[in-house]
């Protein structure tokens, strides 16, 4: 089976390290009593993981599995911490509470972890954390029910033009990606349906299976994969901009809306800002060997895992994307 395989760069960490190990006064440890432990010696004490999450469910296991491979790397004990609530923001305040020597890191979920500081005062920005590297990619998936009166992506749409805002979407939160998305084929193609926010996958698959809503935009998470297989679910259409070889059916794109490549839910690493250069590289390094393990792709789902590592400077720059194409809708 084929994973999405998302563009990324191979982030020469190494190279970073034997720069900063060339370095002169600067890069040596700091006189007793004189602040943070130099970068060249990190980790020296246990690593806090903050999930911004309840505990269970696939954020946590991904914390959880690579935890456990860099207590390996780096012979640290590594705590995984669930620290839920306010949509991944108290978790976020948890981990920038930590300090910045690189002993507190967290994982975000994009874009909510982008949009959160753009529609409400939830304590920090985007200036406030920097992006490490990025464990799974989950795309969405737009779904009808088995028994629905529409076979195709193509008859869906067709419909919800000439009949605006009659048909029903189930997404996971207002402010989702999937709830942008859809805004965005409203305000870009004049094609409006109507976005109903549910919480979670579980809520939307007992809607759409019970005739409670006409489709679904979900991620395409394992229970949604199940369902497909099981014949409950009928995939229209998914979101990334390149097809995937694991759900039947053509992007959103392929079917006349090129703007919406979007709505894909991205699982990264991250630290406060102002964690040193090389500490950042060191923690990007470990990770992408840890991801590169067969046990760690088993574990999380090969078609999550990248095929290509997306380290720190292109996973920033996914979510500068994610700002400036949501940050005008969410702050209208």
């Amino acid at each position: 089976m084929r994973r999405f395989r998302a563009t990324a760069p191979a982030a020469l960490a190494a190279s970073v390290l034997v720069l900063a190990a060339c370095g002169e006064d600067a890069a040596e440890p700091q006189a007793e009593g004189g602040g943070e432990p130099a970068a060249a010696e990190y980790p020296t004490e246990r690593i806090t993981l903050i999930v911004p999450y309840a505990a269970g469910g696939p954020i946590t296991l991904m914390g959880q599995t690579v935890g456990t491979c860099l207590e390996e790397e780096f012979g640290q004990t590594v705590v995984v911490e669930n620290r839920e609530g306010a949509s991944g923001s108290v978790g976020m305040q948890a981990m920038l509470a930590g300090g910045n020597d690189g002993h507190t890191i967290g994982i975000i979920a994009v874009p909510a972890s982008a949009t959160n500081p753009l529609q409400d005062d939830v304590g920090y920005t985007n200036e406030d954390y920097v992006p490490i590297a990025v464990g799974e990619v989950i795309p969405s998936v737009l779904a009808v029910g088995a028994d629905s009166q529409f076979a195709d992506a193509e008859a869906f749409f067709q419909y919800a033009k000439e009949n605006p805002g009659e048909l029903n979407v189930g997404v996971p939160g207002a402010t989702t990606s999937q709830a942008m998305e859809l805004r965005r084929m409203a305000e870009l193609y004049d094609v409006e349906v109507t976005a109903v926010p549910f919480n979670g996958n579980a809520e939307m698959t007992t809607a759409l299976l019970g005739g409670n809503v006409d489709a679904v935009f979900i991620n395409s998470t394992e229970d949604v994969l199940q369902n497909i297989e099981a014949g409950s679910f009928t995939p229209l259409a998914v979101s990334p901009e390149e097809p995937i070889e694991y759900i039947d059916a053509p992007t959103l794109a392929q079917v006349g809306f090129p703007e919406l490549v979007y709505s894909t839910s991205v699982w990264g690493f991250a630290a406060p800002a102002g964690v040193p250069d090389d500490v950042v590289s060191t923690l990007e390094s470990a990770i992408e060997n840890c991801l590169s393990k067969e046990e760690t792709i088993e574990t999380l789902g090969e078609q999550y895992v990248p095929d290509e590592f997306i380290g720190s400077e292109e996973f920033a720059a996914r979510i500068d994307d994610i700002v400036e194409v949501y940050g005008p809708i969410l702050q209208d």
